[in-house]
């Protein structure tokens, strides 16, 4: 393969320029099939070539090569994204960073940092060693990149308190390599990170990241069974919107979400909703009788012990609970909402009424920019048809839920594109011909570009 060739003259190491179809066809792929829309459409796709550089500089000699040469270029942190953030639309070079995976620095005033491919959960036991922790990481942590999340990302364990990535400055800055005749390194600080934040790689290649942590806290994890999903709607409120209480984590699954989780099962009681917490361990006495205050069952009640600890009940949260859910019943699938927090109750409500047992509610407390708490949901909605979902879009729509549609594989769909088209423009100055990760970012039309 031409291709391949130039690329290995360009990098000089075989072992990092794959070719096996396997391979190839593996590392092409993230978790776009969780959405059977998705699945249809992406299902296939590859890229020709899997290029791994371990630094910018070889990031730029392939960016410079392929703008040379009209070849389109995909990048891949860890591949845990579920909209086919990294799926190549039309083959080319995948730009895959998993070795760039260095925690560079965290410096006493709490800023990590990292290379692109750095997991997430590295990053997070490195940074409690020295008394830090990450404000907000996906359920993924464990295999996650630090790029990957920045680039397809948004929140997770810690936005009830920190709100997601673009919320008080928790990127501080982007190291951005451009798609150009002759590639730039570019750094983006303060609000120039957010030309670059959840653009999927399709305007500029990541090289180097610097994260604002937290001060690390001695967490406890809890599991709180109600006898309804309104009691433990209500109680979760409570401890998610109250600033006493010093929380990472405030999830609340309807009956039979619970069901589907089945190593912790026996945590679980039949029939009733759960609350999954993880709460400061010095206020964990105060949270049981806080719960059984508001009738509650503490079925969990532990010190936290990291990322290793069994059970670790942020396994079953955020975007897990549907992969949960598809394990036990592969028709399932979901829906990224946010409802408006004074009229929540009644928006679930309608919900339950509309659809029934085919959206079934899940909700993760999170804190917006503005600094409210209110109930962000990925509720568990069962598929029939493209046509359903999309209804069931419209129709959360039309009773005041925001919805984030999962469902679409382009930036400007999936509910994080900006209304002030930074991430465009960006897309514009650094890859006029298109080539980063094209088809992704719907709004953009190829300009000429002139030597």
């Amino acid at each position: 393969m031409e291709l391949a060739a130039e690329l290995l003259d360009l990098m000089g190491d075989e072992t990092r320029v794959i070719t096996q179809a396997s391979v190839v066809e593996r590392l092409s792929r993230d978790f776009y099939w969780y959405s059977p829309v998705l699945r249809e459409l992406l299902d296939g796709k590859r890229a020709d070539v899997v290029v791994q550089p371990v630094s910018t500089d070889e990031i730029r000699a392939v960016l410079r090569y392929c703008h040379a040469h009209d070849v389109p270029v995909t990048v891949r942190g860890a591949g845990t994204g579920n909209y086919g953030q990294s799926v190549p639309l039309a083959g080319g070079v995948l730009l895959d960073l998993q070795r760039m995976d260095r925690v560079l620095d965290i410096s006493d005033d709490g800023v990590a940092e990292c290379e692109p491919g750095a997991r997430l959960g590295v990053l997070e036991t490195t940074a409690r060693e020295k008394g830090w922790e990450l404000r907000c990481y996906p359920s993924t942590v464990v295999k996650a990149s630090v790029g990957g999340f920045l680039g397809g990302g948004s929140g997770g364990i810690g936005s009830v308190a920190h709100g997601g990535l673009r919320d008080f400055n928790t990127v501080r800055a982007i190291e951005v390599v451009t798609m150009e005749a002759e590639p730039r390194v570019l750094m983006h600080e303060g609000e120039a990170v957010h030309d670059i934040l959840h653009a999927w790689g399709s305007n500029g290649v990541m090289t180097r990241i610097w994260l604002a942590l937290a001060p690390s806290v001695e967490w406890a994890q809890c599991a709180v069974s109600f006898r309804s999903f309104e009691a433990a709607f209500a109680f979760s409120e409570q401890i998610a919107v109250r600033s006493h209480w010093t929380k990472r984590l405030v999830t609340v699954f309807e009956w039979p979400i619970p069901s589907f989780f089945s190593p912790v099962r026996t945590l679980l009681r039949e029939g009733e909703a759960a609350v999954f917490l993880m709460i400061a361990e010095a206020q964990r006495a105060k949270l049981e009788d806080a719960a059984m205050q508001a009738n509650g069952n503490v079925t969990l009640s532990v010190a936290y012990g990291g990322l290793k600890s069994t059970p670790l009940l942020s396994d079953y949260t955020w975007n897990h609970t549907t992969l949960w859910a598809m394990k036990a019943d592969p028709t399932w699938t979901y829906l990224q909402c946010g409802f408006d927090p004074a009229r929540a109750t009644e928006q679930l409500a309608l919900l339950k009424t509309k659809y029934g047992a085919d959206f079934l509610h899940h909700i993760e407390w999170m804190k917006n920019g503005a600094g409210v708490v209110f109930p962000a949901a990925i509720p568990v909605v069962r598929f029939s048809t493209a046509e359903r979902l999309n209804e069931m879009i419209d129709y959360c729509r039309s009773i005041g839920v925001g919805v984030a549609n999962p469902h679409v594989n382009h930036v400007e769909g999936g509910g994080r594109y900006r209304e002030d088209n930074v991430q465009l423009q960006a897309k514009y100055r650094y890859d006029a011909k298109g080539l980063m990760n094209p088809g992704k970012m719907a709004t953009f039309e190829r300009r000429e570009v002139t030597a």
